[in-house]
């Protein structure tokens, strides 16, 4: 197992506050496994087994707790004494009104209960209820496996073959954890259909009451199998009223890829004026939570081998805790301009650095950003191409490096 240290370490100071924690991720990211080993730290730390409650309402066992009240009476038995009691309750959007029950429990117990939630939708805590929580919970997203986790999983040494080999492996099929344990290609993109299947239906149709689901399965088909392309609207528009025959409206198609990424789907990432330092609406970029769910619909489609690299990097930056923009340049786009902290970092991501024309392309379109800032091109090329003061990294390598 591995130990997702990357955000145990955000979780674990408030273990024991009275703050709600929330984790939200994509369907069989790991949140399950994630709680479980919050909960092994917090019996190793003196805490009874039987202050701790675990409920994963997605399993038979508890599918009879369908409304907040049913929750209510569920957790009433199981408090027995006065000891601080831990509460996990995971995939909990399955629980009609459930903010109710656990806005209760933080009246009626205070500092005596901990509480942990996850669920598969960002909009957990949006809404009225929501409300009812608002300043008494922080949330953590989790993701896929990165690279670097996958090399762990796979117990990999330095073995230049092995992660060659395990980088293409994910760059095909993503990092959904399960998928680590399948044998073959079939059974894997078996298991990432119907993972795919579950996101759509289950986080999105159903609850979006979504009506138009062959309009819905055209316009995610399109975007899934086009990560790190710029949209608009219009263009969006324009694309679906000359390849499909009924269009789509724009309160349409602003809707649905809010519902995608909603349920973690996709990834909406802002363009940022680098002169005019402000957010500029209208043109956005999407990107795949997991490769590998896009590949369910790629089967006979070219591959975009630097569309799905800008993806990769995309995914670490964001699991290394940056907030990521797109950023637009009078002349040009710089891939992504890392924020944390205060500081920032910029980022130009192709497949190869192959000729000239495109060394001057990757490198150049730093040549208006007059700050000292770190900025990066990452590559598949295993020769440092650094110049200029630009730094050149092999993306594997990037991938593997320590965090700063």
């Amino acid at each position: 197992m591995v130990i997702r240290e990357n955000y145990l370490k955000k979780i674990r100071p408030f273990y024991n506050q009275d703050l709600i924690k929330v984790i939200t991720g994509i369907r069989r990211c790991g949140k399950s496994v994630i709680l479980r080993q919050i909960i092994s730290e917090i019996i190793e730390s003196g805490v009874k087994e039987e202050n701790i409650i675990y409920i994963n309402f997605e399993l038979t066992d508890y599918a009879y707790i369908k409304t907040f009240r049913e929750l209510d009476n569920y957790i009433k038995e199981k408090i027995v004494n006065k000891d601080k009691y831990y509460l996990f309750f995971d995939e909990i959007q399955y629980v009609e009104e459930w903010e109710r029950t656990v806005n209760s429990y933080k009246a009626k117990y205070g500092d005596e209960i901990s509480i942990f939630i996850s669920g598969s939708n960002s909009d957990l805590l949006s809404g009225e209820l929501g409300s009812l929580l608002s300043g008494r919970y922080v949330s953590f997203k989790l993701n896929p496996f990165s690279f670097k986790e996958v090399c762990e999983f796979k117990n990999y040494e330095l073995d230049k073959y092995k992660l060659e080999e395990s980088f293409n492996n994910y760059v095909k099929w993503g990092g959904l954890p399960q998928r680590f344990n399948l044998n073959d290609d079939y059974e894997i993109r078996t298991y990432l259909t119907d993972v795919y299947n579950s996101i759509v239906i289950k986080d999105i149709i159903n609850r979006f009451n979504v009506t138009d689901i062959e309009l819905f399965n055209r316009i995610a088909e399109y975007i899934v199998t086009t990560p790190a392309q710029t949209f608009s609207a219009e263009s969006l528009v324009k694309y679906f009223e000359i390849n499909d025959d009924r269009g789509v409206g724009k309160t349409t198609l602003y809707n649905y890829l809010e519902y995608m990424c909603k349920a973690h789907l996709i990834n909406k990432v802002d363009r940022y004026d680098v002169r005019g330092k402000r957010i500029l609406n209208g043109k956005y970029k999407y990107y795949l939570t997991d490769l590998g769910l896009g590949q369910t619909l790629n089967a006979s489609k070219k591959e975009q081998m630097g569309a799905y690299l800008e993806n990769i990097v995309y995914n670490e930056l964001i699991y290394r805790g940056y907030d990521v923009k797109i950023g637009n340049l009078d002349n040009g786009e710089i891939d992504f301009i890392a924020l944390k902290e205060g500081n920032r970092e910029y980022y130009q991501v192709c497949y190869y650095l192959s000729d000239e024309r495109i060394i001057n392309r990757e490198f150049g379109v730093y040549d208006n950003v007059k700050d000292n800032y770190p900025k990066y091109v990452i590559s598949m090329d295993k020769f440092d191409m650094s110049q200029n003061g630009i730094i050149h990294k092999n993306i594997i390598d990037w991938l593997l490096e320590e965090e700063k």
